[in-house]
């Protein structure tokens, strides 16, 4: 273990160290904490699935020592996210640790406030991530940790580069240039659009697994975090709660090409196209959303050897849902459960998964004077792609628990559980535990 692994690792232990000062503290400044801007739970990495990453607390900081006024349309903001793994028993390397780092730091324009264009938004994003075979040393093939993923694992990308611009009275929205397809399509983990923040569904879970970030029946189709891909989308929202929205993007990633890491788009037959449609509703104070899509994927794909199996061009389908079941407080504040519930399907011959279903509850605010905590399990089942592997399925079940400290800094400790890791059917049931530390700024 290098130093600056075990550095790693001590902050992290460090982090829970500091839970019996920080309750304190937040039983005597419990406002302040509430006017943060972080809310109750939060996507373990929102790189993943937000638009715009981070709080904006950068930019709030440097208008302040400059003296600027607040809210100047003017954003900078980004995410560091550091984890500690450790394979308990299974899989391939059993008592193997590894490490992962991410950074994303980005800046937003709001056009119409700097120079008065109206609905018009910039927005620009640079990525650096350094890790390790987190999920090969489980024989994962669904990935019990969505940090790492294709080579190379250490990278310096720009991440996202793109224009958004809003038509109609915001009913119709462009949005074009280097971006995650993730952060509009297939986002399970969305907030739920409520006009009382009491009822709101915060980031539906903090689970870690990759399925809760990319269906896995999308997994080496679909552009998003880390490799995202040039393309435009384009959204219609006729009402507050329903949408329709379709894209087209760089689909390189089905040729074995690192999109994120390209400056330039790469458009040679290879396009990935997706469609979605959705809504969100409240009953008797418990509100929800669906969504459902289609997609499309051309080209010549491939298994690659020792199968070499190709097709012309795959598609699929998929749906998910998030629910709020149960209010522990009404009217005071956002504590209760919530659960969600995930889909997928592809008629593919080469992609590693054909089959997909997933689900979860997550708590938010339910430990006393702990209102921004929030704790969750997640199970994920995948049917294996027969051409390219002798298991016929994974199954995964995953539970956290994810700790606010101060600000936009989260402890996130989860224990993960693969009975039948699907890398080789030899594999014994796999047991890892994981310690991550997310700090939004």
């Amino acid at each position: 273990m290098s130093i600056t692994h075990l550095s790693i690792l001590i902050a992290a232990l460090g982090v829970v160290a500091m839970a019996d000062r920080v309750f304190a503290d937040e039983q005597t400044a419990a406002k302040k904490n509430d006017d943060s801007a972080v809310a109750e739970g939060i996507s373990s990495n929102p790189g993943a699935v937000d638009v715009r990453t981070g709080t904006g607390e950068l930019a709030e900081t440097i208008e302040g020592l400059v003296g600027l006024p607040r809210d100047t349309g003017v954003f900078l903001g980004g995410v560091w996210v550091a984890d500690a793994n450790c394979l308990l028993t299974g899989g391939v390397d059993p008592g193997k640790w590894s490490f992962n780092r991410l950074l994303i730091v980005g800046a937003g324009l709001d056009a119409e406030k700097l120079v008065g264009w109206p609905g018009g938004r910039f927005g620009v994003e640079f990525l650096q991530f350094n890790g390790e075979h987190t999920n090969r040393q489980a024989g994962s093939v669904q990935g019990y940790n969505s940090l790492p993923g294709s080579d190379p694992l250490h990278r310096s990308e720009l991440y996202q580069l793109w224009w958004r611009q809003e038509f109609f009275d915001r009913k119709f929205t462009l949005r074009l240039g280097k971006v995650a397809p993730t952060d509009d399509f297939n986002n399970v983990l969305r907030p739920v659009p409520v006009q009382d923040q009491h009822l709101a569904i915060p980031a539906v879970s903090g689970l870690l697994y990759t399925p809760v970030f990319l269906n896995p029946t999308l997994l080496g189709a679909m552009p998003g975090y880390y490799n995202s891909a040039y393309g435009i989308t384009a959204t219609f929202t006729p009402v507050r709660n329903l949408y329709l929205s379709c894209g087209v993007y760089d689909g390189n990633i089905a040729h074995g090409v690192q999109t994120g890491l390209r400056g330039a788009p790469n458009f040679n037959g290879y396009y990935f196209y997706v469609g979605e449609a959705g809504g969100a509703w409240e009953v008797a104070g418990l509100p929800g959303s669906f969504g459902m899509g289609g997609w499309r994927q051309t080209g010549q794909l491939s298994t690659g050897p020792p199968s070499n199996i190709t097709e012309n061009g795959a598609s699929g389908f998929y749906l998910f849902g998030s629910q709020r079941f149960w209010r522990a407080r009404p009217d005071i504040d956002n504590s209760g459960i919530s659960g969600f519930v995930q889909f997928g399907v592809n008629n593919s011959e080469t992609l590693p998964i054909d089959h997909y279903f997933g689900t979860g509850l997550t708590e938010f605010g339910l430990v006393p004077h702990r209102a921004k905590d929030s704790a969750g399990v997640g199970l994920a089942w995948s049917s294996l792609n027969q051409n390219s592997f002798k298991r016929d399925s994974e199954f995964m079940f995953q539970a956290y628990y994810q700790a606010h400290i101060t600000h936009g800094a989260f402890f996130e400790p989860a224990i993960s559980y693969i009975p039948n890791p699907g890398a080789d059917p030899s594999l014994d049931a796999a047991l890892a535990l994981t310690l991550r530390v997310i700090c939004l700024f």
